[in-house]
């Protein structure tokens, strides 16, 4: 498959001709820019880091329009990085091909998904349990939140209403969730009972593209529309989302090169479609990394309920070529728990009642948490 035709393959993405009219016919290239945020620097380790000990890791540093903002040194740093990413996307001089954006990518709370796989196991989760729906106590398709997913979220809530109150740190103009029903109540747990001025309300919208890397995992397969309008009524679905989920397969997973062209498909859709400056995303640890990995930015694993900001540049150039890649192949499964499963290899299954592990041409194990 060419990563040009991803969005004609998947049929679901709206066209790219809105507010940014110039991004027509045009590639965009992204940069994600350091010397902000404490997560673009190589030496911030992402294991143990959390948000809330490190202010969402914005650095304390001076900006070229400190001298006339803030010239008694009284303002915060957030009301001082707002000015300044203002000043990039509206100064005289700025060009029609660039915009910048701070995009805030929150993983979901735990799901029961996520207990599941510490109790079973990686090789277990991964070759068997991970496949059915359900252990009979408690399900995983589509998995919810736990209690505890619920307290992150909640963690996540109370620590943006203090910097709204604090340090008037900007509030977000848009608000995206993957379709999954664990990123749904986690962005409602966070946002919906916030204190929002009205040109900054909670209205979230559902973008298809926005969703865990699709394995044989039956927590990556999302529920139909009809139930997810019954499950979070008032929320709004982007143009074209369908009723029944079209990418979940059950034999086979997408490829990492798929979930990077498709994560940079939704980026395009909303850098040419959405005119706001601060967005926030709720999505999952693999698909955020996707989408970190178009952005350029370095890699910065996010454990359950964790929040990273990055300040982003998007160009707009002459389109160039495209390059071929496999979209989806066979996941490795067993018919029962495995003996064990091999990076290089796969699911070792039993003996009895074994299903050979496909050629790992794409994932014989899922390559990353959920």
């Amino acid at each position: 498959m060419k990563a040009s035709s991803l969005q004609a393959l998947l049929g679901i993405a709206p066209p790219v001709m809105s507010h940014w009219n110039q991004a027509e016919d045009k590639a965009i290239q992204y940069t994600s820019v350091g010397g902000y945020f404490l997560q673009d620097d190589p030496n911030t380790n992402s294991s143990g880091f959390d948000y809330a000990e490190h202010n969402f890791g914005l650095m304390e540093r001076k900006y070229p329009t400190d001298a006339t903002f803030d010239p008694q040194n009284v303002k915060s740093q957030w009301e001082r990085l707002n000015r300044w990413v203002y000043h990039l996307n509206n100064n005289c001089l700025r060009s029609e091909h660039v915009r910048y954006k701070v995009l805030f990518f929150g993983r979901h709370g735990q799901g029961y998904h996520n207990v599941a796989e510490t109790f079973y196991g990686i090789p277990a989760w991964n070759c068997y349990w991970a496949e059915l729906e359900g252990n009979g106590t408690i399900p995983w398709a589509d998995a919810l939140l736990t209690p505890a997913g619920f307290r992150e979220s909640e963690k996540a809530k109370a620590f943006y209403e203090t910097l709204y109150e604090q340090q008037n740190m900007p509030h977000f103009e848009s608000y995206y969730s993957s379709p999954l029903k664990r990123c749904i109540q986690t962005a409602n747990s966070t946002f919906a009972s916030l204190k929002m001025p009205p040109e900054h309300a909670f209205v979230p919208t559902i973008k298809e593209l926005l969703r865990e890397d699709i394995s044989i995992h039956t927590c990556d397969r999302r529920s139909t529309k009809s139930e997810l309008e019954k499950f979070m009524p008032g929320w709004r679905f982007e143009p074209n989302f369908t009723e029944k989920d079209g990418l979940w397969e059950g034999d086979k997973g997408e490829t990492q090169e798929h979930q990077i062209a498709r994560s940079k498909t939704v980026l395009d859709d909303v850098f040419t479609n959405d005119e706001s400056t601060w967005i926030s995303v709720t999505s999952h640890s693999g698909e955020i990394g996707a989408l970190l990995k178009a952005l350029n930015h370095r890699p910065f694993s996010l454990s359950t309920g964790q929040i990273i900001p990055v300040l982003v540049k998007a160009e707009l150039l002459r389109p160039v070529p495209t390059t071929a890649f496999t979209g989806f192949t066979p996941e490795a499964k067993c018919k029962q728990p495995p003996v064990t499963s091999l990076p290089d290899e796969g699911c070792v299954c039993s003996t009895t009642g074994s299903v050979p592990s496909p050629t790992l041409g794409g994932r014989g194990l899922r390559r990353n948490p959920l």
